[in-house]
């Protein structure tokens, strides 16, 4: 009877210790010496500076639309077409020196700039040799929407956002949020840069999350999200699950003992 008794008190314990807590789970907590710092935070967001892989989508405007059509290969037929295959298939790669191929302009160098700067870069070079100022050029110039990979306690797989910009929070929410299983303390993020890959992590717990210099997500991250210990463990999440898998091995363990012992 002693040894049924603290075999079950190890079950309790072990149940109770083991279960996933509800901090765990929560996303962008606040604590008391923090009240207020959502409205408090400073958001950090850097240009995004086009990398070799990207994929830019440009559009040339004037008064004599006809004018300017040489320079749009998008199709007259759906000349706002904006799904992804369109895109792939009309949109301009950055090759592996850092150039895009323009209709009748050739090839630009737009490695290491921003949006803003290569629709300068396109206005000033369409003004210099192919338009006067009264055409009135308008260049738009727009990364074709935000590619992202997820893997790990996340709906796996790639995903293209159509935005401006994109949080962690809104990649997360998009690719169905993180299973219990998951360790939101250590999200990675795996960044690519010209001298190769880094990564960095993000705790999605914690409202610091907001001023953090990854809350962003940038074209081509990677964000993994690794199993908590206890998912190795195959315990469960909640104390009743936890408490029931570890009676079932206590009666298992239990059962053998008497057994051996007669």
């Amino acid at each position: 009877m002693r040894f049924k008794s603290f075999l079950f008190l190890f079950a309790a314990i072990l149940a109770l210790t083991s279960c996933v807590s509800t901090k765990q789970m929560s996303y962008l907590q606040e604590y008391e010496e923090e009240a207020d710092s959502i409205i408090q935070v400073e958001r950090l967001r850097k240009p995004y500076r086009i990398q070799v892989g990207d994929l830019l989508s440009i559009r040339v405007k004037a008064l004599d639309q006809e004018l300017v059509g040489m320079f749009n290969p998008i199709s007259e037929a759906n000349p706002n077409a904006t799904t992804e295959q369109n895109v792939y298939f009309d949109g301009f790669t950055v090759d592996d020196h850092g150039n895009i191929r323009v209709p009748t302009m050739g090839e630009i160098n737009v490695l290491g700039f921003t949006e803003k700067e290569v629709r300068e870069k396109i206005e000033k070079k369409l003004l210099e040799e192919y338009f006067k100022e009264e055409a009135n050029i308008f260049v738009t110039v727009k990364l074709a929407g935000i590619r992202y990979t997820t893997l790990g306690e996340i709906s796996q797989g790639s995903q293209v956002v159509y935005k401006e910009q994109l949080t962690i929070m809104e990649a997360i929410a998009n690719a169905g949020g993180i299973t219990d299983y998951g360790d939101r303390e250590n999200v990675q993020i795996i960044r690519q840069y010209p001298q190769g890959e880094e990564v960095h992590t993000i705790d999605v717990t914690d409202i610091d999350a907001l001023s953090s210099p990854y809350y962003y997500i940038q074209p081509n991250d990677m964000i993994v999200v690794n199993p908590l210990p206890r998912k190795a463990l195959g315990l469960g999440t909640t104390g009743i699950e936890v408490f029931r898998t570890v009676v079932s091995l206590v009666t298992l363990v239990t059962s053998i003992y008497l057994i051996t012992t007669r």
